[in-house]
């Protein structure tokens, strides 16, 4: 069989057998003896054939050997050790061998892709659908890439042994022009809806009128809303006399759905229809009642306890995926972690799958884009940290573990809100589910944790408010409002467990609830009329607003590729949503008019005989300005270096608002306090190229310790000069004393006692209080001096030399012993 990857082509069918001979093998004699006369394959087709039409659907088959296939599909399928047949094999191979159109409803892991893979290859093989003249035989068309590779890979293995059909995957994430080149040659095609309509409508040399089989896998979800254009405008290309097959975990059976694919009398099979559950029996479920604000906690605790084990965690949307998984790996959990989502490209979510199906322990954070017949080998656990949807995504999630008869588990996070909608939706799809609780004593909290990454990383913050911003969008348009009840999330608390300082504003969450509701009430003629007015109307204030009806521009593909941007780059709404956080922005204070101004597009017109004023300054409580009348005006405001230009009732209406003025004046700088109370500005530290550049950090450091050292022999010396000009002042007042008392006590005796001698005494006495020095240097009790001081001190009043340093005391001693 030959199987082409967009230009790539792969022949597996021709490979030389190894021989016991010395010389090498001719190719020409070696290729003769492996090439088929035509008169076999003929015999062999007739004989298959006649088989096929006597096959009795009654009878039930147990292995691949009972069926009617060709040699070629028997040799695939023992080589891949595909023996026995699953209930939805047994009853679905032999209606598809027949040409029968089928809905096949199975559950998850029990071998849908064998029941639609084996009539494609037999049914192509009795038409001899081989090679480019042929044209396209067969379409398989699946949900997401992962699953058109999944079922690729299983039709290479039983194809590989003999058939030589042209098979193709064409899921985009290449150029187009190649797929373009080789899709031409192809006649078994596995695809996704969007890649295989852009070559429908693109590529010319596509041709799908001779199609024979239809195959759609996941065909709930692909005929939903969100592929539902995509398959009529596929169907609308294709012919109607074809065989149409659907299989899915859930199947839909809606009239509209079978009646837009054109399926002729189809036979429904579901082989779990009367089972007690829609689950496997080997699948352990529970679910957990976690408050939104505790739900990182318990998923960071529940990884502590399984590091070894294979765990798939889904959540919401791609944004909480990236949060998540970057938070948690700078944390360390101990076990190998992955994140997959639809915003990847091609090759790394390939390397991702392989990497989380060959690994033994390892836990994947993912969106519902692995949700859907994704086969990983021996998963473990499956964790839902966000409440699916509804039960179909449900039982899709969890079937993700127990495939195959294996045992698995599985646990849904559900906020108290959310429990009892949910477990309605469970019973009524027939799933059994238990309520667990979580261990208190074991649970770890890393809210602190988280606050401190996101105070330290402003793009950990910024995808942290994406991911809290994705989750609240997520619930808001949740179609099932008995389950999702927007009003009782404690959205605060929420944010707060992110480690976002407060809650993101979201547009749709602020808005009015008179206007939503007007809106919804008006008229069709008056919403006509509105339409009609024309696109530009008058506000209050005389200017031309745009009109909210008018139909945004087309945006090209040129256009999207130019305003794309790396996801690690901070995007430009980034600015929208933390716009009242940056006072600096003068962009907050204009509408959205202003800001969206384009080139040269004329808003005001200013003439040109007016030139603007001096500048004023505004004091507080002025009216008022009047712009229509007096034209533009300038004012400077206190604390801006620029006048503030007043040249529209709109720019007017800021002088009342001191919040906003704040945006036109000049930033003032943070000044703190120390321990002497003196101001300083706050000490940043110093950026690590500017310290580099100075020199080598040994060398600033001696030369640090070099002026450090002198500024400290300067201090030191000026401290001893201040501490000798004090003693010698002490010295100076107390002779000063000594001397007038000697004075007083010689006047005294001079004299004598009497009346006369004790006025003088006491008027000499008040005279001596009033100087402030002699009573601040009154004499005190002092402490008995060592009897190394004494000398000292007499020879220090004699005008001796002074003693300062131990150094200068052993050179007095010496020299008074000497």
């Amino acid at each position: 069989m030959r199987f082409e990857i967009g230009p790539v082509q792969v022949n597996i069918s021709m490979a030389p057998e190894i021989s016991g001979r010395t010389r090498p093998t001719k190719p020409k004699k070696q290729a003769r003896g492996i090439k088929r006369k035509r008169g076999d394959i003929d015999v062999d087709l007739t004989t298959l054939q006649a088989a096929v039409e006597e096959l009795d659907t009654a009878t039930t088959a147990t292995s691949f050997t009972d069926l009617p296939l060709s040699a070629e599909t028997k040799a695939g399928l023992d080589a891949s050790h595909y023996t026995t047949l699953t209930d939805i094999q047994q009853k679905a191979i032999p209606l598809a061998l027949k040409g029968k159109d089928i809905l096949g409803a199975a559950k998850t892991g029990s071998g849908k892709t064998l029941a639609f893979l084996v009539p494609v290859l037999e049914n192509l093989y009795r038409t001899q659908c081989i090679g480019p003249d042929a044209g396209l035989g067969a379409m398989v068309i699946a949900p997401t890439r992962e699953l058109a590779i999944q079922i690729f890979d299983v039709l290479r293995q039983i194809g590989r042994k003999g058939h030589l059909f042209a098979a193709g995957l064409v899921i985009g994430g290449k150029g187009l022009r190649e797929e373009q080149d080789a899709l031409v040659r192809m006649n078994i095609v596995v695809c996704t809806p969007g890649r295989i309509l852009q070559h429908l409508s693109q590529t010319a040399a596509f041709n799908v009128d001779g199609l024979r089989m239809l195959v759609l896998d996941e065909a709930d979800r692909i005929l939903d809303m969100g592929f539902q254009r995509d398959v009529d405008a596929i169907v609308d290309y294709l012919p109607r006399e074809r065989q149409t097959m659907l299989f899915s975990a859930t199947q839909t059976k809606r009239v509209a759905d079978l009646a837009r694919l054109s399926l002729r009398e189809p036979e429904y099979i579901s082989v779990h229809e009367s089972a007690s559950s829609a689950t496997p029996k080997t699948l352990q479920q529970n679910y957990v009642l976690t408050p939104i604000p505790e739900k990182l906690d318990t998923l960071w605790s529940f990884l502590q306890s399984s590091k070894k084990s294979k765990i798939v965690v889904f959540l919401s949307s791609g944004k909480q995926v990236r949060f998540v998984y970057e938070t948690f790996r700078h944390m360390q959990p101990g076990i190998p972690l992955l994140h997959l989502h639809g915003r990847q490209k091609q090759t790394a979510r390939l390397e991702i799958t392989t990497k989380f199906s060959n690994a033994k322990a390892s836990c994947l954070f993912a969106t519902d884009v692995v949700a859907r017949g994704i086969d990983f080998p021996a998963v473990d656990w499956v964790v839902q940290v966000d409440c699916p949807e509804d039960a179909e995504t449900y039982i899709h999630r969890v079937g993700r573990t127990a495939r195959y008869e294996r045992d698995g588990r599985a646990v849904l996070f559900l906020d108290p809100s959310e429990e009892e909608g949910m477990l309605a939706r469970l019973e009524a799809k027939n799933v059994p589910i238990e309520r667990i609780n979580v261990r208190t004593k074991k649970q770890t909290s890393i809210k602190n944790q988280l606050q401190n990454m996101c105070f330290k990383d402003p793009q950990l913050k910024y995808l942290g408010q994406k991911a809290f911003a994705s989750y609240v969008r997520s619930l808001h348009v949740q179609k099932d409002k008995t389950i999702f009840k927007l009003d009782s999330y404690p959205l605060e608390e929420y944010a707060a467990s992110l480690g976002l300082p407060g809650a993101p504003r979201i547009k749709f969450l602020k808005a009015d609830a008179e206007d939503v509701k007007r809106k919804k009430n008006a008229s069709r003629q008056a919403a006509a009329s509105e339409s009609e007015s024309g696109s530009d109307d008058d506000d209050e204030d005389g200017e031309k607003v745009k009109s909210k009806t008018e139909k945004p521009a087309v945006r090209t593909k040129y256009d999207r590729m130019f305003e794309r941007q790396n996801q690690d780059v901070l995007a430009d709404h980034y600015s929208k949503m933390i716009k009242s956080d940056d006072p600096t922005s003068n962009n907050a204070l204009l509408d959205d008019d202003d800001a969206g101004d384009d080139l040269f597009d004329i808003k005001r017109r200013i003439p040109a005989a007016s030139s603007s004023p001096e500048p004023d300054t505004a004091p507080d409580g002025d009216p008022e300005p009047d712009t229509r009348t007096s034209g533009p005006k300038s004012i400077l405001l206190p604390g801006a270096k620029t006048p503030l230009i007043l040249d529209s009732a709109r720019r007017a209406k800021l002088l009342k608002s001191k919040k906003k003025l704040l945006q036109f004046k000049e930033s003032g700088t943070k000044l703190v306090f120390d321990d002497d109370g003196t101001a300083h500005q706050i000490y940043e530290l110093e950026d690590e190229a500017a310290f580099r550049a100075r020199g080598e950090a040994e060398e600033q450091r001696k030369r640090f310790l070099d002026e450090e050292g002198e500024r400290v022999k300067i201090a030191d010396g000026e401290d001893k000069a201040t501490a000798k000009a004090k003693r010698r002042e002490k010295i100076v007042k107390r002779k000063e004393r000594a001397k007038q008392a000697d004075e007083d006590d010689a006047a005294g005796q001079q004299v004598g006692g009497g009346e006369q001698d004790a006025m003088a005494n006491f008027l000499a006495d008040a005279a001596g209080s009033d100087d402030e020095s002699e009573a601040e240097e009154a004499p005190q009790a002092k402490k008995q001096k060592k009897w190394f001081q004494k000398d000292v001190e007499v020879e220090a009043e004699e005008g001796g030399r002074e003693i300062e340093t131990l150094d200068d005391l052993e050179a007095e001693a010496a020299r008074l012993l000497g």
